[in-house]
């Protein structure tokens, strides 16, 4: 096996080499860049580097030793052997012909972009990854904006590390899987200035309902780890598939999400990213066109059209998407199969009704499927963040048509505007009005 595959070069059915996430990669470079959806090009070190990596720097062995007396159900000793285990990984060396035959890989795709030393998201691809029975998605580490030769191998070593992070390894427990037999794959791909602009998760299907006729797009400012990572309220955009396929207007919804951080590139070696707040504008602008939405949900339906052949029957796909702030370009950067409404039982449907409502003061994202009640408490919360507050007092004033308690305070007209500057002191009454009510 070689150690390192260009993704051009990986299939679906190398899954056991590069796992899940670069296999899919190298598949829609192969079958479906000719249908136009666009994937950043990129390599994969195998499993059998990483496993290589492990027996010559004497480590395997030592790591299995650990491993064999973590308690998992006791959380420090298992914060403790997890550090201990990523520390070994971490202060071990590559062998010297994988360090160098990566780095000629890496010399030859920053030459592809017309670069010295091209920046590159580093990403984990474990060889168990997005299964039936379960899901590592979101578990193992990326890292993005890597730009230099040293800073990549100490990328790739890190993510050979978040094998062993400790939520990784109680999961691992929970469902039964062997920690010696499952390998990682790291991904090295070509970075989308999606700081310049925006980036975003797509499903192949309503995730609250699992119906499967629409497109859901989420979205914000600047790197899409914010999303994943449930940082920010992002734009999400609500697309029919029919009416999409037969050219009609096809947008169902667009909702603006507040936006409020963003993540962006640095050329700081030691922190290749940082989050800032968003202005104004972003805060008020969606994230797409509606040429571009159409545009992402149609690509979409090409990629989950392929792999529901390839599959033999219906696969919702959970793809992460990007655009380049410099080219104005669309991407796909990652696809996988979406685990949770795929293998529900569709013959069966629980149905919730609300025997009493009570008067609707403000409503936010719903998630899940179940009715819940009980008592707001975000006392701590309000008085740290006041502009907060008073965003929720004016929703609840339009929504009932009530004057506002802190529009003298604000010098405002009676309005859904923003807090002008020097504001401070009617936000905070707002904050501690709400903590009363």
């Amino acid at each position: 096996m070689k150690p390192i595959l260009w993704f051009e070069d990986i299939s679906l059915d190398d899954v056991p080499k590069v796992g899940g996430k670069n296999a899919s990669l190298g598949e829609m470079i192969r079958e479906l860049k000719k249908d136009g959806v666009a994937v950043p090009n990129g390599f994969a070190l195998t499993s059998e580097s990483y496993f290589d990596f492990l027996q010559r720097a004497g480590i395997k062995d030592k790591i299995r030793k650990i491993i064999s007396k973590i308690n998992i159900k006791n959380l420090r000793d298992l914060n403790q052997k997890s550090k201990e285990i990523q520390n070994l990984i971490l202060k071990a060396n590559l062998p010297k012909d994988l360090h160098e035959k990566t780095l000629k890989f890496y010399r030859k795709l920053s030459e592809e972009y017309k670069e010295k030393t091209t920046d590159v998201a580093v990403r984990s691809s474990a060889t168990a990854e997005d299964l039936p029975t379960a899901s590592f998605a979101g578990m193992h580490e990326s890292f993005l904006n890597i730009r230099g030769e040293k800073e990549l191998i100490l990328a790739i070593k890190k993510c050979f590390a978040s094998l062993f992070g400790a939520r990784v390894v109680s999961y691992r427990e929970e469902k039964g899987f062997d920690h010696t037999k499952i390998a990682l794959s790291v991904g090295v791909q070509k970075m989308v200035r999606s700081d310049l602009a925006s980036a975003g998760v797509i499903f192949t299907l309503d995730t609250e309902s699992g119906f499967p006729d629409v497109v859901l797009i989420n979205g914000c400012w600047g790197l899409g780890e914010m999303i994943v990572k449930g940082k920010v309220i992002p734009d999400d955009f609500l697309v029919s598939k029919r009416m999409l396929l037969k050219s009609y207007p096809a947008i169902i919804k667009k909702v603006l999400g507040s936006k409020e951080l963003k993540m962006i590139s640095t050329r700081e070696k030691a922190n290749p990213t940082k989050i800032i707040k968003t202005s104004q504008k972003e805060k008020t602008s969606f994230i797409l066109s509606d040429e571009e939405i159409l545009k992402l949900s149609l690509w979409a339906i090409k990629v989950e059209n392929y792999y529901s052949r390839r599959a033999g029957k219906w696969q919702p796909m959970d793809i992460e998407w990007a655009k380049d702030g410099k080219s104005q370009r669309l991407f796909f950067v990652q696809a996988r199969p979406e685990t949770v409404h795929s293998s529900r039982e569709k013959r069966s449907f629980t149905e919730y009704t609300l025997q009493k409502e009570g008067k609707i003061l403000i409503t936010g994202i719903s998630i899940g499927e179940k009715i819940g009640q009980g008592r707001e408490r975000a006392k701590e919360y309000l008085m740290e963040h006041p502009h907060t507050a008073l965003e929720i007092e004016n929703k609840v004033r339009i929504h009932h048509n009530l004057p506002s308690r802190v529009d003298k305070a604000l010098g405002a007209p009676p309005a859904p505007a923003a807090p002008a500057k020097g504001a401070k002191e009617g936000a905070k009454e707002a904050a501690e009005e709400l903590v009363k009510a």
